[in-house]
């Protein structure tokens, strides 16, 4: 389940995010990120992902 979750994390890293921890502060910092630059908002999903 992972992979597709880091999969879902570089294609569109909100979605990654959401697949693993749900609507929270993790989510909301990630669709910022997304916004500012789509490269951190891949680092960040994945860290999200591999942390938890």
């Amino acid at each position: 389940m992972d992979l597709i979750r880091i999969l879902c994390a570089i294609l569109l890293p909100p979605l990654g995010v959401f697949l693993q921890v749900g609507i929270g502060k993790d989510f909301w910092i990630n669709i910022v990120l997304t916004l500012l630059g789509y490269i951190p908002g891949i680092v960040h999903a994945i860290w999200v992902i591999a942390r938890t």
